[in-house]
């Protein structure tokens, strides 16, 4: 690889209103921009995004590991390299800061898409809330065109999201409007079986991880009998290598698998699990995990180059980052269910002209 130069600029991303999970709720999120320039001026970035509690080389000393891996990265050694299998979230933002570097006006990956030309279908996420706040914003989404839901369950009563879809479902049969559900695992396994079979009955497009990561005879048993489509999503993190990889699909041999770059491998451990995927007959579609808008541009371009996309069409995970309020610009714009990338006056992203960030060391 050439000689460059590399940076890493902490920032702290602010939500607008708290974002809940069943792992807890979310008001900040912070990131580290990674920096690539060449010997002629010409700077490329990517963002280094792990989520706390989730992502795998997240922990207390994550900065001081950060800077090993970037000392790695300035002597050379390419993001696809075995040295970052334990660090998922670096590997993206390399190999996004070197695509970066060699685009033009940020142009990652060449498409229909990144021409303008056409938008990439989304589901509209419902988060976690209490049932009467969770009811407004899934009206709120239906009134913006949206013909697929996700919403975020497992937080609160059972009974309480079971008649927040009944609510759906009396308004909109599924032939109207497709549902998907996330528990983020967080069924146990004395009662999945049976919140399943309750669950089935509103005739769901699939349910993400229903139990907990790392149960792989117990999720194979479920992915058997479910009378719901199972995703797999925290299932994928922290595993490295193509063999793992395997075995952890042969396992379970799960109906979908989710993609987040940032969490499972960059986009070559994301390649990998697709084609892993695709070898028992699972399909999958891509989404986000809380990135800013740098690695939103990023993940929507490679999601188009797709057959996810280019074939099948399929609603993917994707936005524009308006979750927060102090994110940095971008070409990404929503018009009703699609997300479009506008790229009429757009030049790249100049992060650096965007905001004072302090530079790891």
């Amino acid at each position: 690889m050439a000689p460059v130069t590399i940076n890493v600029h902490p920032y702290l991303l602010e939500f607008k209103e708290p974002a809940g999970t069943s792992r807890g709720v979310y008001r900040t999120r912070p990131v580290w921009y990674v920096s690539v320039t060449d010997s002629d001026g010409r700077t490329g970035w990517g963002e280094c995004a792990p989520l706390p509690d989730l992502s795998a080389e997240r922990g207390p000393d994550f900065e001081d590991r950060l800077k090993k891996k970037i000392d790695l990265a300035r002597r050379g050694i390419a993001p696809e390299s075995h040295h970052f299998d334990d660090f998922s979230s670096l590997r993206f933002a390399l190999e996004c800061a070197y695509r970066d570097l060699q685009s033009q006006k940020g142009v990652l990956w060449d498409s229909p898409f990144a021409r303008g030309d056409v938008g990439l279908v989304t589901n509209g996420l419902i988060w976690m809330g209490d049932r009467d706040t969770m009811a407004e914003r899934i009206d709120a989404k239906l009134d913006a065109g949206f013909s697929c839901l996700k919403l975020k369950i497992g937080a609160i009563d059972f009974e309480d999201e079971l008649a927040l879809l009944k609510l759906i479902r009396d308004r909109y049969s599924p032939e109207t409007l497709t549902v998907r559900v996330d528990a983020n695992g967080a069924f146990g396994l004395e009662d999945v079986h049976e919140k399943l079979d309750r669950l089935a009955q509103f005739q769901l497009h699939s349910i993400e991880q229903p139990i907990r990561a790392g149960q792989l005879e117990a999720m194979g048993a479920l992915c058997k009998t479910t009378p719901i489509p199972i995703a797999l999503d925290e299932e994928l993190i922290g595993i490295k290598t193509d063999a793992e990889r395997k075995d952890v699909i042969d396992a379970i041999r799960p109906q979908f698998v989710i993609l987040k770059p940032s969490l499972h491998g960059g986009f070559s451990g994301s390649a990998a699990w697709i084609r892993e995927a695709q070898r028992v007959g699972a399909d999958y579609w891509v989404t986000s995990a809380l990135e800013s808008n740098l690695g939103l541009a990023a993940i929507s371009q490679w999601c188009a180059t797709l057959d996810t996309v280019t074939e099948r069409n399929l609603p993917q995970g994707l936005g524009t980052g308006a979750l927060f309020r102090n994110n940095v610009d971008s070409p990404l714009v929503m018009r009703g269910e699609r997300l479009w990338w506008a790229p009429e006056s757009w030049t790249g992203f100049a992060i650096q002209n965007y905001a004072k960030m302090s530079t790891l060391s």
